[in-house]
């Protein structure tokens, strides 16, 4: 014999039903029956406010008939055709991959901050490579040795760095007297950073310098102390740099783990 729910049991289900019937949100609008979900006016509207956007009734409005304009084009690409069209269907795609990467990456960074010990240690690893002078150089790139070595005789002979300097393959130089700016030695190639901290203020290189670009000639109008930034400063650039490292080296662990046929 079969046991029909009792009174109570139908009074239970029917205040469930009742219940889910109030909890779901309403659609934000229908465009020819079709039902925009509110969860997108959400999030236009987060990216909105995040952009600085006041919350207001004018706001909400503007959303709303902006989800309209895009669900009545949505329907009219459909009935073209146009979203089952292969490449169409790629960018889709691609699209909904990218959303789905960037919320990886950020629940990936919210589980793993760099903490305030690999920061200060980062600060404090930059702070003792930028040494504790800064450098006021300028110079001459040239192709071969013998041109450089025709500049230093110049030089010797009285002709001006500055005039010189036109003549230099650094378009970014050339015509500001070879001037550089106050730079650190660490910015520069090797066999450049060397030459320039050998030199007096003032003086120029006796010998060509040789790196990868070519010959230079280098002159040092000036060098002071270097007063690093503290570490307050310079703490938010610090924090992107180091939780984009840790990105990058997850990435390639998930990449060597992978099976890629």
């Amino acid at each position: 014999m079969k046991r029909f729910p009792s009174r109570l049991a139908f009074g239970l289900i029917a205040g469930l039903i009742a219940h889910a019937a109030v909890a779901a949100p309403a659609p934000a609008a229908k465009v020819n029956g079709t039902a925009i979900p509110a969860t997108r006016a959400d999030v236009m509207l987060n990216e909105q406010r995040s952009q600085g956007a006041p919350d207001s009734p004018q706001l909400h409005d503007a959303v709303r008939e902006e989800l309209i304009r895009r669900e009545v084009l949505a329907q009219e690409a459909a009935k073209k055709g146009i979203d089952k069209k292969p490449e169409i269907q790629a960018q889709m795609d691609l699209a909904r991959q990218a959303v789905l990467l960037r919320a990886y990456i950020q629940d990936y960074v919210k589980a793993n901050p760099v903490s305030e010990a690999d920061l200060k240690k980062e600060y404090e690893t930059i702070k003792g490579q930028m040494g504790s002078k800064e450098y006021k150089p300028r110079h001459v790139l040239v192709e071969t040795e013998d041109e450089a070595k025709a500049i230093i005789t110049k030089l010797r002979a009285g002709e001006k760095f500055e005039t010189l300097a036109k003549q230099s393959k650094d378009p970014g130089s050339k015509d500001n007297g070879g001037d550089l700016g106050w730079s650190n030695p660490g910015m520069f190639v090797k066999p450049f950073a060397e030459a320039l901290v050998k030199l007096e203020k003032g003086q120029y290189s006796a010998t060509p310098v040789k790196s990868e670009f070519g010959y230079h000639v280098i002159q040092l109008d000036d060098v002071r102390d270097l007063k690093a930034p503290d570490f307050a400063t310079v703490k938010p650039q610090l924090e992107q740099r180091l939780q984009q490292q840790k990105i990058e080296k997850h990435i390639v662990d998930l990449r060597a783990k992978a099976k890629v046929e």
